[in-house]
């Protein structure tokens, strides 16, 4: 069975929502989808000296997996990873979070949002 939406398009709907919240919210949105061999950061947003690098699931309403139970280990080790990258490219010195964004939707409208503000660390286990 084909879905009716890319993934891409999919996590485009939680990806800009995340960034209106953000941006609500006093920060500014640096980079999307910084992408390195082996992983991605959806979303790099700053405030201040705050850095947040922002991983955001979405899913359809009815989903099967929980946007929260998505982030595992080995994602949060990639995400670990691809921000430590980011961080020499770029050469900017601030302090640094993981954050988690779920968010769901019907049919392309967000029904529901979560956000979890330092979610992890890069010490987590």
């Amino acid at each position: 069975m084909q879905s009716s939406q890319s993934s891409r398009s999919i996590g485009d709907i939680g990806e800009d929502y995340v960034c209106d919240f953000l941006k609500q919210n006093g920060y500014e949105i640096v980079c999307r989808n910084f992408t390195i061999r082996g992983g991605e950061v959806d979303i790099i947003a700053s405030q201040g000296n705050k850095l947040a690098f922002v991983e955001v699931k979405t899913r359809k309403v009815g989903a099967m997996t929980s946007g929260e139970s998505a982030v595992t280990y080995t994602k949060r080790q990639r995400l670990i990873k691809t921000a430590k990258a980011y961080l020499f490219k770029t050469k900017v010195k601030a302090f640094c979070r993981f954050d988690v964004a779920v968010v769901h939707h019907d049919n392309g409208r967000v029904v529901y949002f979560k956000y979890y503000r330092s979610a992890f660390d890069a010490s987590s286990k």
